[in-house]
């Protein structure tokens, strides 16, 4: 076995052992073990360049256009936004390559709550939701499919009525109770949500 093949095995047994997996013999050449190593996910530069798509951002741009509301802290509507584009894009496509793009403050608003007292929403600027639902695009169509089957709240084609019928559908079969849980403002300090515990996501949220 010559000196470049040993090496190879030794890499491929060490990267085996990270993952907890058992070390497979090595290929002849040098070529052939990195073309077979896939990531579950592409690294973070590539999915930018995908972000920054002409066909991602088109989309991206018509949907925020369908949603219009309201201006952020820098007072740009919606009807503003495809000038603000032709004339700064260049620009904030490069700082987005490179990650020095940095979002603007949020604008905070309160509403009234339907059952009484104030919610605060926070307003990003209008390039920033574009930046966002072209970003959105992206990642949720590469990791949705993760995500729990129970989970119905904010995914593509999914919606609370489902929610409800499988909730029925769960009592059809038998189960007897239904756990309602409401945290309190928690949309409004977490920007994440946590996973449910396996064997307790037979309920849907």
């Amino acid at each position: 076995m010559g000196e470049k093949q040993k090496k190879i095995q030794l890499e491929l047994a060490f990267m085996a052992e990270m993952r907890g997996e058992t070390p497979k013999p090595a290929h002849k050449g040098t070529e052939l073990p990195v073309a077979e190593r896939e990531t579950e996910h592409p690294a973070p530069e590539h999915l930018m360049e995908e972000v920054c798509e002409r066909g991602n951002l088109k989309k991206a741009y018509q949907r925020v256009k369908s949603n219009k509301g309201s201006p952020g802290v820098d007072g740009m509507t919606v009807s503003e936004l495809a000038g603000s584009l032709r004339e700064n894009w260049a620009e904030i496509k490069e700082r987005l390559l490179k990650g020095t793009y940095v979002p603007q403050p949020v604008r905070s608003v309160e509403i009234p709550k339907p059952g009484g007292g104030r919610r605060v929403l926070k307003i990003p600027t209008v390039v920033d939701r574009f930046i966002q639902q072209a970003l959105m695009q992206v990642l949720q169509k590469k990791w949705d499919k993760d995500f729990s089957p129970q989970s119905y709240g904010f995914r593509p084609s999914r919606s609370a009525h489902q929610a409800v019928k499988k909730a029925r559908e769960y009592l059809t079969e038998g189960y007897a109770y239904v756990v309602d849980l409401d945290i309190e403002k928690f949309l409004e300090t977490s920007s994440y949500c946590t996973p449910s515990h396996e064997g307790l996501a037979k309920s849907p949220c």
